[in-house]
């Protein structure tokens, strides 16, 4: 019997991520907890840009939080109950509050965050430190000056 893993979880709730192992045991825990709501795209902008949008209908922004710790992007949505006056023969905006989390790869930062008619974005950069980029090194065709007559000392030594 073949066993199929469904990769949608891993691939909706990390962004950048490079360790794979720990990707998937984040998105093995949330695949249980959750609901789907709101509804959010992830999308990317060459190798280090990316963007969460995210449907939030009825919120301002006083109502949202966004909040990073480590490598956690949390937002939440808070709404206040208020009357509406009268009875719902049907609701099909919903006002419920959420709680969102993103697991974020290393060097994964908010750039920034708008909300515009019932769209929140959410711009995300990955900025590596020179130190941990590649480095190309330059291959040169003659080699050091003090190796040189080493190496022909030990040679002449050898011949004789």
């Amino acid at each position: 019997m073949m066993t199929v893993f469904d990769m949608t979880p891993l691939f909706s709730t990390t962004i950048g991520f490079d360790r794979l192992a720990r990707a998937l045991d984040s998105a093995r825990s949330r695949q249980d907890i959750s609901s789907g709501y709101p509804p959010y795209d992830i999308m990317m902008d060459g190798d280090d840009k990316y963007r969460i949008t995210m449907a939030i209908a009825g919120f301002a922004r006083g109502d949202i939080t966004i909040e990073m710790r480590e490598s956690l992007l949390q937002i939440t949505g808070q709404k206040d109950k208020k009357e509406s006056g009268g009875e719902f023969l049907y609701q099909g905006i919903a006002e419920r509050n959420f709680k969102t989390e993103f697991q974020l790869a290393d060097h994964v930062e908010v750039e920034g965050a708008h909300l515009s008619e019932g769209l929140l974005t959410i711009d995300l950069v990955r900025k590596v430190p020179e130190a941990l980029k590649p480095k190309q090194i330059e291959i040169k065709t003659s080699a050091p000056s003090g190796l040189i007559g080493k190496a022909k000392e030990m040679l002449t030594e050898k011949a004789a």
